[in-house]
């Protein structure tokens, strides 16, 4: 432990220790570590106003862990796990930034607007889950396929196909991206059908992907066509990308029309 400064009441030096505290909080019992400096000789405690702010966040954390609100620390984990700037959240919350800040630093939020956290980032969450955090995009799913062709060295897009291989090649491809990247390549949403993994409204589709302009879609980047070389080199024939999904518990395991989540994607085992 560091040595920092001489004990007030002798010559004994202070030194940082992390003490075992309890209090008694907003009618709450609560316990909680603080570090403080402590005289190895007479025991005086004494802090900084660092640490006595630093100790006051930890009650108010604990406070709100202990009663089932969002902490500080989660509440910025969830805002940057989405993406959200300070001023973002408090816009779609319709709250002022300083009162994002002030409960990131320790201030104690009301259940109403606890629960306002919970619904923006809950929202988040299932639009992720959906699209894998990209906004969908016809002429992405036109470009990755295109790209894949090209690996593969065949078409996937053949006159009056329906996707039966070329829907999982994608799947994986976004699925994959979403895992190492935390965002899919397309925006698109997955539902499990009988024949494995499928865009959902597919047959809607179809056309419009064919039609699109591949040229005007957000290029790869290097990391995601590395993952394009991997999933053609593992499946370099269509039937093995097709017996491939159909392992994968999270297209088993679902009902016929359910949809597959991206935070699924961990899941994965053959690829």
């Amino acid at each position: 432990m560091a040595t920092i400064k001489k004990c007030p009441r002798g010559p004994g030096e202070m030194k940082i220790e992390n003490l075992e505290k309890n209090t008694h909080f907003k009618g709450v019992d609560i316990s909680y570590q603080a570090e403080v400096y402590v005289c190895p000789e007479c025991g005086l405690e004494a802090g900084t106003v660092a640490q006595a702010a630093e100790i006051q966040k930890v009650i108010s954390d604990a406070y709100r862990k202990e009663v089932g609100l969002l902490t500080g620390e989660e509440i910025r984990k969830y805002r940057e796990d989405f993406g959200l700037t300070q001023q973002a959240l408090a816009n779609e919350m319709t709250v002022g930034i300083a009162s994002i800040k002030r409960w990131e630093a320790g201030a104690i939020q009301s259940r109403s607007m606890d629960n306002a956290l919970r619904s923006v980032f809950w929202n988040r969450q299932r639009k992720n889950d959906y699209t894998g955090n990209r906004q969908f995009s016809i002429s992405r799913i036109k470009l990755i396929l295109k790209k894949l062709e090209e690996l593969l060295g065949k078409k996937l897009l053949l006159k009056g196909d329906k996707m039966l291989f070329a829907a999982k090649y994608l799947w994986y491809a976004d699925m994959l991206a979403f895992r190492e990247l935390k965002k899919s390549m397309t925006g698109a949403t997955y539902t499990a059908l009988p024949y494995g993994p499928q865009l959902n409204n597919y047959k809607d589709l179809i056309d419009v992907i064919k039609k699109s302009d591949e040229t005007t879609a957000e290029p790869l980047t290097y990391h995601e066509r590395s993952i394009l070389q991997r999933i053609a080199s593992k499946f370099p024939q269509e039937r093995m990308v097709y017996d491939a999904s159909h392992k994968e518990s999270i297209w088993k395991d679902k009902k016929s029309g359910e949809i597959i989540l991206y935070s699924e994607s961990f899941e994965l085992t053959e690829l």
